[in-house]
Parts: structure tokens; C-alpha cells; sequence
């Protein structure tokens, strides 16, 4: 196991840049790295075969968790700070002690015949990290981002997504016309009408279109989708949380087939 390289100035290079990556959603896109905070999306980038560029923790993660030091073996670089530098990293009431920085994904091309979500303008950073943990667990395997959605990347994203982004194809930044290449059929969600979710059979693999928090599905998007589905509330409520409405029609999707 390689000795972690002590560092003690608040203004060194790589934790400034640290602070920048948490502070600032799209900071990722500018620095080419994400920074991951916490042991569980640590964790969950090394089961995938995401390579670590640094690793850092605090002084009192070093010498506590002996299972966080064998990752050291393999960063690029492992770092050890005072815990009240840790704390200086984290937007967190609780810093969770280490983190680790990875490249940011480089762009990929959109697979026309995967099971999918496309989310059209998502706005609230927590709702798109429980969409992709939802599309992780139902066996999506691609989420197509329109350009207006919360960066997929941001820190409170990955929070949310609790790991789901190193299973999935991630492509954001995209138009409406982009998604013409799509061959799989693209349902677009409604509160206000269309097909009642359960009364028949769904196409699969298709492509979920999730909605704009307010405005809902863009008019154009809607019209190139082959259904408009609303889901049941017998409750009474206006419409489901966004998130609550991905989990229920993937869980469609899926135990339908």
C-alpha cells in the first residue's frame, strides 16, 4: 500500500479545484474531472472499472477505514488531509471523509435500440439523481439528456443517483432533433391524459420522455412520441413528483415483458 501524500495548505492546487467541482454544477464540463464525494460513489466507480485520477482523504479516514486505503492501490494519486481541510472540500452538514476525482466521460453516441429515458428540461437537480438510480434499477440502460436539464455530472446529481451513473449511458446536451435516430418508440408522460397506464400492453424496449418539472413534455418531443401515457391516482393528487412518475412507468415497462 503507497503512503498517501500529506498536504496541509488550503490553497493547494488540486484542492482548489476540488472546491470549484462541488461549489459549481457544470464545473465538470470546464476541468475535464468529477468530483465524487463519499465512500459510496467511490465504491460504486471501482466496481465499475472507472479508473481514479486522485483519492483523498481525511486524516481520520486514513487511519480508521483500513477497506478506504486499499483503494489507494488503485488511484493515480492518494492524498491525506487534516479533517477540518476535508470539511473546507464539502457543501455536506456531514463531509463524508474521503472522495475521489475521475475524468469526466467523454461523449457518447446514442444506441437507437436501447431501453431509455429521455429527460426533457428536468430542472431540479435531486429528481434527475432519483431518475437515473430508478433507470439503473428497472434495466434502462441509457438516459438522453435535452439541453435545459440539470447537469447530469453536478454534485447533487451524483448524490441523488447514489452510484446509477456508472451503469448507465449518459448523453446530455442534446436537441429534439438529435433523438431522431432513436429506434426504439418514445412515450411521453401526461398528467392530463392519453393512454391509462395497466390498460394495455407497452412497446419494449421503448424510450420514457419525462417532462419539464412545470411545462411538461415540449410539444414538438410529444408529437414524435406514438402514446401519451397518465398514470392512475385514485389518491386525487394533481400529478406525481417527476421522479415518483419515472420509477412507476419503468416498473411498467419491466413487469410487463
Amino acid at each position: 500500500m503507497i503512503d498517501p501524500l500529506l498536504v496541509t495548505a488550503r490553497d493547494n492546487p488540486l484542492l482548489q479545484r476540488v472546491r470549484k467541482l462541488a461549489a459549481d454544477p457544470g464545473a465538470y464540463r470546464k476541468h475535464g474531472q468529477v468530483w465524487l464525494e463519499g465512500d459510496h460513489l467511490v465504491a460504486a466507480a471501482l466496481q465499475r472499472g472507472v479508473a481514479l485520477d486522485e483519492l483523498v482523504f481525511s486524516d481520520s479516514a486514513w487511519q480508521e477505514r483500513s477497506e478506504w486505503r486499499a483503494w489507494g492501490d488503485r488511484a493515480g494519486r492518494t492524498l491525506r488531509i487534516p479533517d477540518a481541510l476535508f470539511k473546507s472540500l464539502s457543501s455536506l452538514e456531514s463531509p463524508a471523509r474521503v472522495g475521489a476525482l475521475i475524468q469526466t466521460p467523454a461523449p457518447a453516441a446514442i444506441d437507437p435500440d436501447a431501453f431509455s429515458l429521455v429527460l426533457d428540461r428536468l430542472q431540479d437537480a435531486g429528481n434527475v439523481g432519483s431518475v437515473l438510480r430508478s433507470a439503473a434499477a428497472f434495466g434502462a440502460t441509457q438516459v438522453l439528456a435535452i439541453k435545459g436539464t440539470a447537469a447530469l455530472w453536478s454534485p447533487k446529481v451524483l448524490r441523488a443517483g447514489m452510484g446509477a451513473h456508472f451503469g448507465l449511458r449518459l448523453i446530455e446536451g442534446l436537441s429534439v432533433e438529435e433523438l431522431a435516430v432513436l429506434r426504439v418508440p418514445m412515450l411521453a408522460t401526461s398528467p392530463h391524459g392519453g393512454l391509462k397506464l395497466g390498460s394495455g400492453r407497452l412497446p419494449h424496449p421503448c424510450a420514457w420522455v419525462l417532462g419539464h418539472e412545470g411545462q411538461g413534455v415540449d410539444p414538438v418531443l410529444a408529437a414524435a412520441c406514438v402514446h401519451t401515457v397518465r398514470i392512475p391516482q385514485p389518491g386525487g393528487e394533481e400529478s406525481l413528483n417527476v421522479a415518483a412518475a419515472a420509477a412507476v412507468c419503468l416498473y411498467a415497462s419491466t413487469s410487463a415483458q
